[in-house]
């Protein structure tokens, strides 16, 4: 009889969590190494910034647009507050995207899950990120434009071109959201769209990048092809095996969370 009635406290606090199960696999001997790695390359990129210096004038005046490849070199004639503000929306919108499974009963109930999968995923992409920029320390495309003003190139961030942050962001948050719906609804007609959204995204903020001065294309490239890496290899990576059993298999969503042992 007591087994009965946690099975129906079960049935009636933890619906959601029983409608389907999640094609993750979470623990925390797995979470450990994901976790450990995001946060020490957030703290070393924290350290390598407060070592960071910009450029002085003198250093300015000697610059020259030729000393940069043949590839690149267009972008030193760029520069757009416009196109700077514009690539913050899409950057601060991406953001959001994980919010989207809230929408759905199925994805609601392992929410808890997915959010617990883009926090390493934004935490690694964010560290390697910040390391890439403070150790190669290129200089911004705009420092080599007469036109901009000398207070912009003196800043330390005028030295943090490569790669594109709001391109690797924005290609975590969209190609992370796009792994986890292709998982989760795996038969969905809405996948080439969603896929579509992820690839476009990214691409239109780093095109904005471009144009507002901010980076080179091959800081974009880099950057897109980086976030969108770890944005599909980390719900990857917790894809549960077929075939493998499980003796415990811990759920968590926004009704509460569920052990289930299996014997």
């Amino acid at each position: 009889m007591k087994h009965c009635w946690i099975l129906i406290s079960l049935l009636f606090f933890f619906p959601s969590l029983l409608i389907s199960q999640s094609p993750y696999e979470t623990n925390w001997k797995k979470e450990i190494p994901f976790l450990a790695s995001g946060i020490s390359s957030v703290g070393l990129s924290v350290y390598l910034a407060s070592q960071n210096q910009g450029l002085n004038i003198t250093e300015i005046e000697s610059l020259n647009s030729n000393s940069i490849n043949s590839f690149d070199r267009f972008a030193t004639e760029n520069f757009s507050l416009q196109a700077k503000q514009n690539s913050d929306v899409f950057l601060i919108g991406s953001q959001f995207t994980p919010l989207l499974f809230l929408s759905h009963q199925k994805s609601r109930a392992h929410f808890g899950q997915i959010m617990t999968l883009y926090g390493e995923a934004v935490s690694i992409n964010l560290g390697l990120t910040f390391i890439a920029k403070y150790v190669s320390r290129r200089n911004r495309p705009f420092v080599y434009n007469p036109s901009v003003d000398l207070s912009l190139k003196l800043d330390p961030g005028a030295r943090t071109s490569f790669w594109s942050g709001h391109a690797s962001s924005t290609a975590v948050n969209s190609f992370f959201a796009a792994k986890v719906f292709s998982d989760l609804y795996p038969n969905s007609k809405w996948k080439p769209v969603i896929w579509g959204a992820a690839a476009t995204i990214p691409a239109i903020t780093g095109y904005l990048r471009i144009k507002a001065g901010k980076h080179y294309p091959s800081d974009v490239i880099v950057g897109y092809i980086t976030g969108a890496a770890i944005g599909i290899l980390i719900p990857h990576l917790h894809r549960k095996k077929s075939g493998k059993k499980r003796n415990v298999n811990f759920q968590m969503g926004l009704d509460g969370a569920l052990v289930r042992v299996v014997f």
